[in-house]
């Protein structure tokens, strides 16, 4: 009944706090209501995106499991946004639900130091304000030195389906009832929110032929850098999508139910998520549009049941069946399962410190939809920070914190815990300010070593890193030292490329940031890269085309970490800062950012209110000294 680290919630940040906590040497106990539901999809069956596919990538390379996981369960993979920049791009995977579920609860199983318990948590065990083990339902006490809380939807989690409401997690399980209490008596902010899924449907009731098909990428990415490729063919081929479209008849049916919508009723409180609606709640806000997507998507290798993506609601079953049958190519078919909404307690996620540990409670460590986001991606690379920070506090060694311009997990937990948030918060490249330096290829060169360092990643995989970011390096100095001039061999050449000619001396560096320039291109001109392979010369031309947007990053990033070094003092009184509004005091006392630059994230803090906790925090060093 002892442990190092306990972890309770068994879903994506669960799975990745308890095996890299397992993997740093820990002693680790899983606690999941349902055993058999370890690292379950409950709701799209679908791994990556934009921005997310940023997040899966630097999981992986940190030494996390869900990008491995998705490319043995993947059925289809496509890279989104492949016609714009390469910083906004993102990897998308469809996933077969039930393998992805059984491969994360084997490989839970199977992990040396992690063990795994069925009970219901109801309780924290606090001493002397610090967490020291929970309580379950079964009357047993389970004791640890760290405890990460990883409990999805379930903390009291009310499902809504028309008029009727169940208290459940997830449909058909248990909800989390009495572990609420716990953290509100601790003096956690809790708050609710609330998110959705759509109907699912009996596959072969679908007439496909009516709809738009959306086919896999010829050549399949990968999501781990540990995944040579990921195979299909004739006897396994990718599994397509279908496009089609709700129209006039499916809004008036919608509208003449709004009565009779939760959402619209009172009878749901929670926020739900702004960037992904319902689809009452589209046609309420969206009056002027007389269609919106539906994207169909397999839940299987078998493709039995279908998931309609952009049809999230929480109507009555009655109404799911018409307005189901009002779209064309589903005007036969079966609904699997309703659609619900859900909602449930989260705690504000100002209440923790970069680590994700509370600043309340010690030793207690949030993950995942309890700290306010939305999606597996999400939660997943909360779930992995978590697990590595209470292994490092155990080991005695000093917290990993990723900055804003190292990932977009960085960004994640910085706008968590520096802004907080009121509804369901989800990962997009525009929250990312160094973004040109945070695309999803060069996660492994920006993350590998620290994954290595934590025992996460083998020797094998960092040098293949290593390898990687060398050459790049390599061909990138070599088009910045080659130059050319205007004479009539080199315009010559530039003719028989399609490149308007020069008239000064340039870098071939220069010559490759042309939006027009390619790889073929560059062969042409410099054949000797020859001998790099085809992702390497990617690689080597994404960053001759950035070059002078990622100086003016670099610049920005130098002024943010001469700010990440002035520590502001636990004992710092904003209270006696002359020039500070009363709301933006309010606002210090209440996220108490330990840094300058931690201060500079907060939502109304202004320069010029920045500039004078500068002045005062030197002014209060020197008092100290003196």
């Amino acid at each position: 009944m002892n442990y190092d680290i306990i972890v309770v919630g068994g879903g994506h940040a669960g799975v990745e706090a308890s095996l890299s906590a397992a993997r740093m040497g820990h002693k680790t106990l899983l606690v999941s209501m349902l055993a058999e539901n370890v690292g379950a999809t409950s709701c799209n069956p679908a791994v990556g995106g934009l921005a997310k596919g940023h997040l899966v990538r630097e999981l992986d390379a940190l030494g996390g499991q869900m990008g491995l996981i998705t490319d043995d369960a993947g059925i289809q993979f496509r890279i989104l946004n492949i016609t714009k920049g390469p910083a906004v791009r993102g990897t998308r995977a469809q996933i077969d639900m039930d393998k992805y579920r059984v491969l994360a609860r084997n490989l839970v199983l199977n992990t040396p130091n992690l063990e795994l318990i069925q009970e219901v948590v109801d309780s924290l065990i606090l001493e002397d304000g610090a967490v020291v083990g929970v309580k379950t339902d079964l009357l047993n006490e389970y004791r640890a030195k760290k405890v990460i809380l990883t409990t999805g939807t379930f903390l009291k989690g009310v499902v809504h389906i028309g008029e009727v409401k169940q208290k459940a997690g997830r449909f058909g399980e248990f909800s989390a009832e009495h572990l609420s209490a716990s953290l509100i008596e601790a003096g956690l902010q809790v708050g609710r929110l609330k998110t959705g899924t759509c109907p699912r449907i009996d596959t072969s009731t679908i007439d496909f032929s009516v709809m738009e098909e959306q086919g896999g990428d010829v050549v399949p990415t990968p999501f781990s850098f540990r995944t040579n490729r990921v195979e299909f063919g004739k006897n396994k081929p990718q599994i397509p999508c279908y496009i089609t479209y709700t129209n006039t008849l499916t809004h008036d049916i919608i509208e003449q139910n709004f009565y009779r919508a939760p959402l619209f009723t009172g009878q749901i409180e929670g926020v739900g998520p702004r960037y992904c609606p319902s689809i009452e709640d589209k046609i309420n806000r969206f009056r002027d549009k007389d269609r919106h997507h539906l994207f169909i998507e397999p839940q299987t290798m078998d493709n039995t049941e279908c998931y309609i993506n952009g049809m999230s609601t929480s109507l009555p079953p009655e109404v799911q069946q018409e307005m189901i049958h009002s779209i064309k190519g589903m005007e036969n078919a079966k609904i699997v399962r309703y659609g619900y909404a859900i909602e449930y307690d989260y705690v504000n996620p100002t209440e923790l410190q970069h680590t994700l540990e509370t600043k309340k409670v010690k030793n207690l460590y949030l993950a995942g939809q309890i700290n306010g986001t939305t999606g597996y991606e999400e939660a997943a690379a909360q779930g992995l920070m978590a697990g590595i920070n209470a292994s490092l506090s155990l080991q005695g060694k000093e917290p990993f914190i990723l900055r804003r311009d190292e990932a977009y997990i960085g960004v994640l937990i910085d706008d968590l815990v520096t802004k907080g948030t009121k509804e369901p918060y989800r990962m997009f490249t525009s929250r990312a300010e160094y973004r040109l330096l945070l695309r999803e290829e060069s996660a492994d060169v920006r993350l590998t070593s620290y994954g290595h360092d934590f025992g996460l990643i083998d020797d094998e995989t960092l040098r293949a890193m290593e390898s990687k970011k060398a050459q790049i390096q390599e061909g990138h100095k070599r088009l910045i030292e080659t130059t050319y001039t205007p004479n009539k061999e080199f315009i010559a050449l530039l003719a028989t490329i399609d490149e308007e000619k020069i008239s000064d001396k340039v870098s071939a560096e220069q010559i490759c940031a042309r939006k027009s320039f390619t790889i073929e291109k560059l062969l042409k001109m410099m054949p000797e890269f020859k001998k790099y392979s085809q992702y390497i010369l990617e690689e080597i031309l994404v960053e001759a085309k950035y070059a002078r947007y990622i100086e003016k990053q670099l610049v920005d990033i130098a002024k943010m970490k001469s700010q990440l070094h002035i520590k502001i003092p636990k004992d710092f009184d904003f209270a006696k800062v002359d020039g500070l509004s009363n709301e933006i005091v309010e606002k210090f006392q209440t996220f108490n950012p330990p840094t300058l630059h931690a201060a500079t994230q907060i939502a109304g803090v202004t320069p010029a209110a920045i500039d004078i906790l500068h002045i005062y925090i030197k002014i209060d060093k020197k008092n100290k000294k003196s």
